[in-house]
Formats: C-alpha cells, sequence, structure tokens
C-alpha cells in the first residue's frame, strides 16, 4: 500500500456493510454444539503415523511454557519422554514427585497453543492440568521472583471467547481454589491474585497497564484466561500460576528467575499442589 493512503479511511471502508456491527470473533459461536474436529480423532491418527502403541498420560501433567523445568528434565536422568503422547508439536516428560508421576510438557506459549495442547491431554488420560508461566509484574507486592495463583484473569485473548460466552473474566474453579488454599501459606512464596492475560505481550501499553493496576491485576501472562474457559466449557479441573519474573524488560538485569533457572522452586510448588491434590474430601461441583 502506497505511503500516501490514509489506511484509517481504507479500513473504515472496508468495515462497512451488512456485517458492520459483526465482530467475528464473537458472532457464530455455537457454545452448546460439539466440534467437528475432535482431539481424540487427531491423536488416533497421529498415533497411527507414528507407530505409537496405546496408553495414558500421567493424571497431573504441568504445561511450562518457558521450557526450563522440561529442558532440565530432558537432558538430566530424572525423567523419561512418555511413550504415548501423540501430539504432533510437542513432547511429553515423566517424573516422579511426591509418588506420583508427572507429565511436563515445555514451551507451549500462549492461549492457542496452550489450549490445544490442554484439549490433547485431557482426552490422553489427564485428570488436573497445571500451568505456570512467567509473567511481568503490574502492581508490585513482593520483589520478583513470586509466584501468583491465578483465581481470576482478563480476557484480554482470542482462544476464550471459542469456549465461553463473552465476559471481562474467566475464573478458577472454586472447588480447586479451596483445594489449593494451603499452598498460599508455604514456600516457595505464592500470593492469590488476578492476571491480565493477552495475546500481544509487545502490545502493553501504558494505558493498558494503567487499567490493568484499577483493576488491581497483579501480572501480565498470556494463558490463564483460556486455560480456564477452556476448563469451565469443558468440565476439566485447570489450575493456573503466574511466575512473576520480570518488570517486562523495564530494568536492568530482568528476567532472573533464581538459582537453577528456577527448577527447585518448581518443583517444590508442584510437590505443594500434588500433596493437596492427594488429600481426602475434595469437592467439585
Amino acid at each position: 500500500m502506497p505511503d500516501d493512503v490514509d489506511t484509517e479511511k481504507v479500513w473504515s471502508g472496508m468495515n462497512k456493510g451488512k456485517d458492520n456491527c459483526m465482530i467475528p470473533i464473537l458472532a457464530n459461536k455455537y457454545y452448546r454444539k460439539p466440534s467437528v474436529f475432535d482431539p481424540a480423532n487427531l491423536l488416533k491418527q497421529a498415533r497411527r503415523q507414528k507407530s505409537l502403541s496405546s496408553g495414558s498420560v500421567p493424571e497431573i501433567c504441568v504445561l511450562d511454557p518457558d521450557g526450563d523445568l522440561s529442558s532440565y528434565i530432558r537432558d538430566s536422568s530424572v525423567g523419561k519422554r512418555n511413550p504415548y503422547w501423540a501430539c504432533y508439536h510437542t513432547d511429553l516428560y515423566d517424573i516422579g514427585i511426591e509418588g506420583l508421576s508427572v507429565g511436563v510438557i515445555g514451551r507451549a506459549v500462549g492461549a492457542s497453543f496452550a489450549v490445544l495442547v490442554a484439549e490433547e491431554l485431557f482426552a490422553s488420560g489427564c485428570r488436573l492440568l497445571i500451568s505456570i508461566t512467567s509473567a511481568g509484574q503490574i502492581k508490585t507486592v513482593h520483589k520478583p521472583p513470586y509466584f501468583i495463583l491465578i483465581d481470576r484473569a482478563l480476557r484480554d485473548e482470542g482462544t476464550s471467547y471459542h469456549y465461553v460466552q463473552k465476559s471481562a473474566y474467566a475464573f478458577i474453579h472454586p472447588g480447586i481454589l479451596a483445594m489449593l488454599n494451603g499452598i498460599v501459606k508455604k514456600k516457595p512464596l505464592v500470593i492469590q491474585g488476578s492476571v491480565w492475560t493477552t495475546d500481544a505481550p509487545f502490545r502493553e501499553t501504558e494505558e493498558a497497564i494503567s487499567f490493568a493496576r484499577s483493576e488491581n491485576l497483579l501480572a501480565v501472562e498470556m494463558e490463564a484466561a483460556a486455560l480456564y474457559a477452556f476448563a469451565q466449557a469443558r468440565k476439566k479441573k485447570v489450575v493456573c500460576f503466574a511466575h512473576v519474573t520480570n518488570q517486562m524488560g523495564m530494568i536492568d538485569k530482568d528476567f532472573e528467575k533464581g538459582k537453577d533457572n528456577g527448577n527447585a522452586v518448581l518443583f517444590q510448588l508442584i510437590s505443594n499442589i500434588i500433596r493437596e491434590w492427594k488429600r481426602p474430601l475434595k469437592v467439585f461441583v
């Protein structure tokens, strides 16, 4: 397009017509209807193409978008690659924690990728999905790094709107929040709070950050709103944590997780979650 063209006027003209008031991401969403494309069918064909045996993934799985934990498991002798995981895009590594086999998947970054993998994990035998993602600090409550047990997430991404009707926030299931209440009082440092989920990390403007602060959102990340919407729609058990590691690159020596890229505290957090998961009298409605 030539430099002298008024692009705002061009876009305005393109948006006129009978669909002028229809925003595609909010339109034609039949929430009670099943999808034609089913994750179990995809995995069946992937298993055939890869000549994989039938089997299940661990009942507890972890999404590790940064990839530090999954890389450590891959490169050391503490775990092994799951032989039944048929996903085209990721590898799943099994590791023993608190007497249970736990599956860890690295680098499923962003709302759409995280939910794609979540769909496939629950179709493969997962019962509890834990997401632990790096996040940028919005409100100063502690010096990074620390964790936020996310209770609600601002839906500033696209994937959640394919699962549940439009609303400002997606929420953790109250039964899961109650189950994990005890980890807030333990090490590593965990606080409960709300976050902003965005698809566009490099469009975090001063104005958007100011709005997030006015909503008492503590951090910004890229997956929680979509994962909670998926969990609500599919009636699955999902919990999301923001690992606040940075101030969006605005200070020197930012993005530090501490010793061993933060893997020791990640293992401790997952251990604490598993202990609560194994307690009797868990109630989910």
